[in-house]
């Protein structure tokens, strides 16, 4: 049992996290290897069609409606275009990567304590219902 479903987002937000942390890996790990083009790992476009699926429990006439389509996608990995090259083909910008490795980290415990927030809420909800 979840506690809600937007913890099972949340996971899925977790998930791409991770694999967002290898692909970043990857670049850097590559940044001397001639012709290895930047690579990005593509979610969000997924993740912006789950957000309309989140609904609320209608409750009163007057709220709006509960919009239950849940649209499955996957990652995808893809080359970076348009970034500058150096002369043996390879547009690794290590600066950029590492940048982009801080802010995933940042979003990836941001994650977890989102997880671990809405598990305790819903440990309290349960622990209030056995009360009465």
């Amino acid at each position: 049992m979840q506690p809600s479903k937007v913890t099972d987002l949340l996971f899925q937000q977790l998930n791409f996290r991770g694999e967002r942390q290898k692909v970043i890996s990857s670049n850097i790990a590559n940044i001397d290897t001639p012709g290895y083009k930047t690579k990005e790992l593509k979610f969000e476009d997924h993740m912006d069609k789950l957000g309309s699926s989140l609904a609320l429990k209608k409750t009163h006439p007057s709220h709006m409606s509960i919009v239950d389509s849940t649209p499955k996608g996957s990652m995808s990995t893809y080359e970076v275009k348009g970034l500058e090259e150096q002369n043996d083909g390879n547009n690794v910008n290590l600066d950029t990567q590492m940048s982009e490795m801080s802010k995933n980290s940042i979003m990836f415990q941001a994650l977890q304590n989102s997880i671990k927030k809405d598990s305790t809420w819903f440990k309290s909800i349960i622990d209030a219902s056995s009360k009465n």
